[in-house]
């Protein structure tokens, strides 16, 4: 459960990989039907978490993520969107993000009037992805926000692709934001958590919670892409009551 002082009105949840049916290397709680599992028992997991959320299975937006910048409105109406976030000003409708070393941010007015969840890997995040979220609320500088489970900064291993997209726009990012891999020249350790913390300020979020997480190392509770290449898929969802 996100520690995070929500409205009473909003209820956020991030699966972990235990409580399941699904068998190795997706034990047992994933919710990624595009990683080659066994479909119905993807189909098992994800009810078992509408249920456990109190809500129908058509109640959960899923999206057919692919590391860009669309943002859509999450329908309670079964239909798989392509999109990187989703938002929803609608009782009872969940905004969903399955991730597996990727940073899931959810987002949240003060007054509990309006939900969001953001896909941001790496690629997302340099792109401009919580931006467009953030566009979605009628006032974004009253958004708080809370970053759940993904790859922490002493694992995360990046080329200077990466180290470029960022300085290309944030020329005085703080050192510890890259760090020098050790004993790997030309690849540097990536803090994600900090570079969505350093953009979410930028755009006046300041009440940033969470953080603390490291999908790579953690491996009895979280999937990891990196870890692992073929494993499941964690949920972390937001929505109105």
């Amino acid at each position: 459960m996100p520690e995070w002082p929500l409205p009473d009105n909003v209820k956020a949840i991030t699966t972990t990989r235990l409580g399941g049916v699904s068998d190795y290397p997706f034990d047992s709680f994933n919710l990624g039907a595009h990683v080659n599992d066994n479909v119905c028992d993807v189909s098992r997991n994800r009810s078992k978490l509408a249920a456990e959320c109190g809500l129908p299975d058509n109640a959960l937006q899923w999206l057919n993520q692919v590391h860009g910048t669309t943002v859509c409105e999450a329908k309670s109406d079964t239909t798989i969107r392509e999109a990187d976030a989703s938002y929803s000003s609608s009782k009872g409708v969940a905004c969903v993000i399955m991730t597996a070393d990727c940073l899931p941010v959810l987002l949240c007015d003060k007054q509990g009037r309006q939900v969001a969840a953001v896909h941001a890997g790496w690629r997302g995040l340099a792109d401009g992805i919580i931006e467009e979220a953030l566009a979605t609320f009628p006032q974004p500088l009253n958004v708080t926000a809370w970053l759940g489970p993904a790859i922490g900064p002493s694992a995360f291993e990046v080329g200077k692709d990466v180290l470029d997209a960022f300085y290309a726009q944030f020329p005085g990012l703080p050192k510890d934001t890259f760090s020098p891999c050790p004993n790997v020249p030309g690849k540097w350790l990536a803090n994600l958590y900090l570079l969505a913390r350093i953009r979410l300020q930028s755009l006046g979020v300041t009440d940033v919670y969470g953080g603390d997480f490291c999908t790579f190392n953690d491996e009895s509770r979280f999937y990891s892409y990196r870890r692992d290449q073929q494993t499941g898929r964690m949920a972390s969802l937001i929505w109105l009551t």
